[in-house]
């Protein structure tokens, strides 16, 4: 099925990206400059405003649009459309100095200094209101220049606050969800150490000078901060979407960042999901792994809203502050920006269009660089995204990506993980057990969604939940009705530990447990240093163990492989269990990246899960494929790799780039992509 355009008033692939000229008016000759070259790199929208507030509102109610409207009038007649952002991003100089409760507290109770961009308070009354105050003139202005596309929502939320203002906002979050003290004590299993509350008053932010141990506190506090920036997110949404409610709204995520939101609740009240990517491309670890967890991320923004989404941010070549700052080697910026559009994107942004010339991003890429002229090798290459872009424009735009697999990922397992006490205070490799489950389909050309634990899971064949420790929102019944109805679910270790205030699950085997879905209860979980492994027995095959080993006792599942060493040699380590018309495994282990390449190997001809294409994928190579109106395959062959590699095609396809016929061998160049429709 086809999606809604993500900008109706421009339904195309976008080619641009963050644009500063406030940082340049003083010299009307560079700005003049940049709209030539920006035609010349096929560069047709540009985002404008992220962080020009002290721009366009210097003092209090002074507001000083005209510069603004210039910039968006000269790049509107060269072709170039805006996508326009609220400023709230990073605030003046005079609103911090006039109303300091909009600037953070840290988690030690001081207040910052002003500076730094996410420095502000999502509470704070003076915030929201000068926030709504100048989005709303924004929209008031600028809603019905037919250049405007789509409203850019401040900018990579992020971070929190812990100041008195946050921490009532917070009591009365948990008066709201809990209703009593005596329901939150239990749910909090606050009576250990004596740390009942028996006031709300008594209710306080984790911190490392008070209170760290509850760990549901600390689940409680992110999901209030998320739920915080949600609501101001909201507030900036209503304020632009008030004056003119067709025109669709988005807010750059930055991939898999479960540090500190939890994105599927953030990207509810949004139409249209980008984000911001900034991998390390050509590192120690291979350029296949650093590509394929790439794909995850966008896999999971495609996810978030079933639909296409934008690339709003990748570097032209060198990202500023990774440890280093590696130059993509020639290839690998087109290359990437194809990966986004072969797993849903719908644009190729960059930051930044032109370079700062001081500050501490002044040696991060951009498009037109500190020298000022196109005969750079980046901006050769842009260009060639550009002409990429429009070439592919007509065929991919609109495109659906379908999938028939889907990987469980929920950002707050992922918040509990970091604070537990055991069974490895080393670390549990949430997202390492995550990839090595999505490697398999993505080396295979199968598509995968990334969905959470709220998913509606009735159009799956295939369900994985990597090490799912916390059961909330009713997933229980959610997984036994997919399997009941036919589906086959795939767990790890650590998966089904505790409900949703992170309090263990009690009993043996137990439907809350999802015991009857599984099969088998848990007894113990063995811990193992790093360095040590024990092994998985399957099929006369040995695999290494790692991280965490589960002795589980059988109810009704089929041992399938066993573990080879330590007191626990033979218990079950690989376990299937038939439930209703559905199959449900357990790799009762931290297994490595062969044990499930094997496995899903296995499993996966049995589903009825479409490839790519039928054919044996080199290493360093990968296939993934969109679908358009007519049903036909649209396949991105890319080689993450500096040297050619080359592959049997299975049958007759176009070419989308080259506008010729492939069949038999093709052969794809290091760090490039060929984009055929069958």
């Amino acid at each position: 099925m086809l999606h809604n355009p993500a900008t109706p008033k421009f339904p195309h692939m976008l080619h641009g990206g963050d644009y500063n000229p406030e940082q340049w008016l003083h010299d009307p000759k560079i700005l003049e400059d940049d709209i030539r070259l920006m035609r010349k790199a096929h560069i047709n929208c540009v985002s404008l405003g992220i962080f020009s507030w002290a721009a366009l509102e210097p003092q209090q109610d002074h507001f000083t649009f005209a510069w603004l409207d210039g910039i968006i009038d000269d790049l509107y007649k060269n072709g170039i459309y805006t996508v326009l952002a609220t400023p709230s991003g990073a605030r003046p100089q005079w609103l911090a100095q006039q109303y300091p409760e909009v600037l953070r507290v840290s988690e030690d109770g001081h207040r910052n200094f002003f500076g730094q961009r996410h420095n502000h308070c999502y509470t704070s009354p003076a915030y929201r209101e000068r926030v709504g105050i100048i989005d709303k003139k924004l929209a008031e202005r600028y809603a019905s220049h037919p250049a405007v596309i789509l409203w850019h929502i401040s900018n990579e939320f992020g971070g929190e606050c812990h100041c008195e203002l946050c921490q009532e906002a917070f009591r009365g979050y948990l008066r709201e969800k809990y209703g009593t003290l005596e329901a939150l004590n239990i749910a909090w299993w606050s009576h250990f150490w004596s740390h009942t509350y028996t006031d709300w008053s008594q209710v306080r932010s984790p911190s490392p000078r008070g209170e760290d141990s509850i760990h549901g506190l600390t689940l409680d506090w992110k999901r209030f901060v998320t739920k915080q920036t949600r609501d101001f997110m909201k507030l900036e949404i209503d304020a632009v979407k008030s004056v003119d409610p067709s025109i669709p709204v988005t807010a750059n995520f930055m991939g898999l960042y479960a540090y500190g939101l939890d994105y599927y609740e953030l990207a509810e009240p949004l139409d249209v999901i980008s984000w911001d990517s900034y991998p390390q491309w050509h590192a120690p670890w291979g350029n296949q792994n650093v590509a394929m967890c790439e794909s995850l991320s966008h896999d999971m923004m495609r996810s978030l809203k079933d639909r296409s989404f934008l690339l709003m941010e990748n570097t032209p070549s060198t990202t500023n502050w990774h440890n280093v700052s590696k130059l993509k080697k020639p290839g690998m910026q087109t290359l990437a920006i194809a990966n986004a559009v072969a797993h849903g994107a719908d644009s190729g942004q960059y930051f930044q269009i032109r370079q700062s010339r001081g500050s501490c991003e002044k040696f991060h890429s951009a498009v037109i660089s500190h020298t000022g002229t196109s005969d750079t090798r980046t901006f050769r290459e842009v260009t060639r995204t550009g002409e990429m872009l429009e070439s592919l424009d007509a065929a991919v735009y609109g495109t659906s990506t379908p999938a028939k697999a889907a990987i469980v990922f929920d950002p707050q397992v992922r918040w509990l993980l970091d604070v537990i006490r055991g069974p490895r205070n080393e670390g549990l490799d949430y997202f390492g057990t995550l990839q090595k489950c999505y490697r398999y389909f993505w080396r295979s050309g199968i598509n995968v969604d990334v969905v959470g634990q709220t998913a509606d899971l009735s159009g799956y064949e295939l369900v994985i939940a990597p090490m799912l420790y916390m059961f909330r929102d009713g997933v229980q019944e959610r997984l036994r009705q997919f399997v009941d109805a036919g589906g086959t679910l795939v767990t790890t270790a650590f998966t089904g530990v505790v409900n949703d205030t992170d309090l263990c699950l009690l009993g043996e085997a137990t439907p809350e447990k999802l015991s009857d879905v599984m099969g088998f209860w848990v007894e113990e979980v063995d811990a193992l240093f790093d360095g040590e492994h024990n092994t998985i027995v399957l099929r006369d095959r040995e695999y290494s163990a790692v991280q965490l080993c589960e002795i589980v006792r059988p109810t009704t599942c089929r041992v399938l492989g066993t573990f080879g060493e330590d007191y626990y040699k033979g218990s079950p380590a690989v376990t299937l269990n038939a439930f209703g018309r559905g199959l449900a495994f357990h790799v009762a282990a931290g297994a490595e990246d062969d044990f499930y390449e094997d496995f899903f190997s296995e499993l996966v001809p049995q589903l009825n899960l479409e490839r790519a294409m039928e054919t044996s994928v080199p290493e360093g190579m990968s296939l993934t494929w969109r679908e358009d109106a007519e049903g036909r395959r649209i396949v991105f062959v890319q080689n993450f790799l500096d040297t050619p590699l080359s592959l049997a095609l299975e049958c007759s396809y176009e070419d989308l780039l080259r506008h010729e016929v492939c069949e038999g061998t093709l052969t794809v160049d290091g760090f490039s992509c060929r984009v055929l429709r069958r």
